[in-house]
């Protein structure tokens, strides 16, 4: 029964196709010339309408803002999709760029003089606007935090087991003489992700092979340490990752070279 439904429906997809191909880049090519009357100096790389209920996603080069289906008003910022928990928008500029990681919000690449009441955001890499700079770790449970590595330094990252400069911040990380302390976050939608790996009866592995792509067998666990690890980086403005916690609380933005993280790390208090 299942089967001749499916094949009823592909024939009357098949009639109408054309149809609702060219009625859906109409619509495009409508929004495409609005905004290019309204935004003369942005070039616009691409539209996309169906991404988004009720938004129309526009590419400029490697940055992302939205519209409505009118073209009249614009948004910047990020779209964050609560039932799956993914940030859609942190999602696609890692499919435009792989190699940027991804922070607070869509980037405009608009001229001054045409976004004048926008909100300009950053990358993650620097620091995002109203972030901690130096934190407590207290109140964090254990439940959350995967330790490895070890020496007479103590560091704590929270990352995304999908942000490059995680991974690359791993690595040198694991080149040194620091015991590191992992509290994976969400930015990326890799929840149940990090969800197996803290459930993992090996994290330390688990951890590596999230890193490197492989599968992490899921199992059943208390997850309240990962709900604590993104309440935190909600509170103090961890909107993207690496973030990079010294034994004091001193806060760094992204991922950083060795050099850097040698003699940041001998100025802890």
């Amino acid at each position: 029964m299942r089967k001749a439904c499916l094949l009823t429906l592909v024939g009357v997809a098949s009639a109408g196709i054309a149809t609702v191909v060219y009625a859906a880049t109409d619509a495009d090519a409508n929004i495409k010339l609005a905004l290019h009357k309204r935004l003369p100096k942005t070039e616009l790389t691409a539209v996309d309408c169906g991404r988004v209920p009720g938004l129309c996603e526009i590419q400029a080069g490697s940055n992302l803002f939205y519209t409505d289906r009118g073209g009249r008003f614009l948004i910047i910022g990020r779209v964050y999709d609560m039932e799956t928990r993914q940030d859609i928008t942190a999602a696609r500029l890692l499919e435009i760029s792989p190699e940027t990681l991804v922070g607070g919000a869509a980037k405009s690449t608009m001229p001054e003089d045409e976004s004048a009441n926008a909100v300009a955001a950053s990358e993650s890499r620097a620091p995002v606007a109203g972030a901690a700079e130096k934190v407590s770790l207290a109140g964090l449970p254990q439940s959350g935090a995967i330790e490895w590595g070890g020496g007479p330094q103590t560091v704590t990252v929270f990352s995304d087991f999908r942000c490059g400069y995680c991974n690359r911040l791993h690595q040198t990380l694991a080149d040194m003489n620091v015991k590191v302390i992992e509290r994976p976050i969400s930015v990326l939608g890799t929840r149940s992700i990090s969800d197996a790996v803290i459930c993992s009866r090996d994290k330390k592995a688990a951890l590596t092979k999230a890193y490197n792509r492989e599968p992490v067998p899921a199992r059943q666990c208390d997850t309240a340490g990962l709900d604590a690890n993104e309440a935190f980086a909600r509170e103090h403005g961890f909107n993207g990752t690496p973030v990079i916690v010294r034994s004091d609380g001193a806060v760094v933005h992204g991922y950083r070279p060795r050099a850097f993280l040698e003699s940041w790390l001998k100025g802890a208090s």
